[in-house]
């Protein structure tokens, strides 16, 4: 496994380059299954723009002002929190590389760096508007397109995600939370899948709403997006060996898996981020030595391959369905399925209902499905209703 990118750079290419230690394998996983997500998502959507399934929006700015008080100060503090960190950073970089973490989440810092910043990011601004300055001011109306605001919606749904993601976790492990509720909140690792998918849906949407740009198309163009997306990052999930996989598996590999190699069937992530199992044999003075024994089943592997063809289904799909809506019902189907059953081989904690036990997440799988068959009927309704 690899905790962070060094290692992987190390052990492929046997480079050693420790400031690669500040990328965390499982962030840069799911920074690239975000940029998948929205490339993705920008072709369904200028492909419905031409179809002309989506409004657009307009927004009038101001060209030709010069800079506002209001603009250098706003750059002046975003510049003096950067040089604050960087010059820290710069400074006790080898310290940054061994616990990137601390160090970004720490109020530590150097305050002739934060000033340096703040001088040269108010100055910039200053620039920027001097270039652009006109005699008279001019008001401008801009048409935008929903790919336009692909940017925009990409980093809504990154920040609402990380904190459902948080929330749900911090819910779902509630003694955790309660014992350090500090670190539970700030700590980059627990996070709950469909707690970012719950509260980065609903302010995508409500910001889609916001824009006149039609919501129901919107989520169909989305659907195969998020699947790709969920794909990739669990990625992150089995490469750092981040807890996410699943139960105990000493079971031989069945004969109908003869062609796999072992690890496909069972799995003891040695040097995982979390530093769980047993020591390893030989692994002396590093950080992530433990393994586990026994093995388990390689959970993020098994959603990454089922929502790998699932993105297909659902690519394929998308010119068949016309109805606005049912797209996105089909994608809450197929992805409660998939989360029900990988359910039944995974590590989670349990709740209890009189003798009926059951995770977290196959509750919402099991609402997500129902969901999405009410959804396919809805739509379809609706869409019957508006031909008459």
């Amino acid at each position: 496994m690899y905790p962070s990118i060094y290692y992987a750079i190390k052990d492929l290419l046997g480079l050693d380059l420790p400031f690669l230690k500040m990328i965390q394998s499982f962030g840069f996983f799911v920074a690239l299954a975000f940029l998948a997500a929205a490339y993705v998502w920008t072709l369904e959507l200028k492909r419905k723009e031409q179809l002309g399934q989506l409004g657009f929006t307009t927004k009038k700015t101001l060209k030709g002002e010069k800079a506002s008080t209001s603009d250098l100060v706003f750059s002046g503090i975003i510049g003096f929190l950067v040089g604050y960190k960087l010059l820290f950073i710069a400074l006790n970089f080898s310290a940054f590389t061994e616990n990137t973490q601390a160090f970004i989440l720490s109020t530590e810092g150097n305050i002739i760096g934060g000033i340096i910043g703040a001088i040269l990011s108010a100055y910039l601004k200053y620039r920027e508007k001097e270039k652009e300055k006109l005699e008279k001011p001019i008001w401008v109306e801009e048409k935008l397109q929903a790919h336009q605001l692909v940017g925009n919606m990409t980093m809504i749904a990154a920040i609402a995600g990380l904190l459902g993601a948080k929330i749900f976790h911090n819910l779902e492990n509630w003694d955790y939370f309660v014992a350090d509720p500090i670190g539970s909140l700030l700590s980059f690792s627990g996070l709950t899948m469909y707690g970012g998918l719950i509260c980065g849906s609903i302010c995508v949407i409500y910001y889609a709403h916001k824009h006149k740009i039609t919501v129901t198309h919107l989520i169909d163009s989305a659907a195969p997006a998020i699947m790709l997306g969920y794909a990739a990052g669990r990625i992150g999930c089995h490469v750092s060996g981040d807890g996410d996989w699943g139960i105990t598996n000493t079971a031989p590999k069945p004969n109908w898996l003869s062609w796999a190699p072992d690890w496909l069937w069972s799995y003891d992530y040695p040097n995982n981020v979390n530093s769980e199992g047993v020591p390893l044999a030989n692994c002396i003075g590093e950080k992530y030595c433990t393994h586990l024994d026994p093995a388990v089943f390689p959970t993020p592997l098994y959603e990454t391959m089922m929502c790998l063809a699932l993105f297909g289904v659902l690519w394929y799909l998308r010119k068949k369905i016309t109805t606005p809506g049912v797209l996105f019902s089909v994608y809450l189907v197929l992805n409660g399925t998939e989360r029900f059953f990988i359910e039944k081989i995974r590590v989670n904690t349990l709740y209890h209902v009189g003798d009926f036990a059951f995770t977290q997440a196959e509750l919402i799988a099991t609402l997500l499905f129902l969901t999405g068959i009410t959804g396919m009927f809805f739509f379809k309704k609706r869409a019957n209703k508006s031909t008459v």
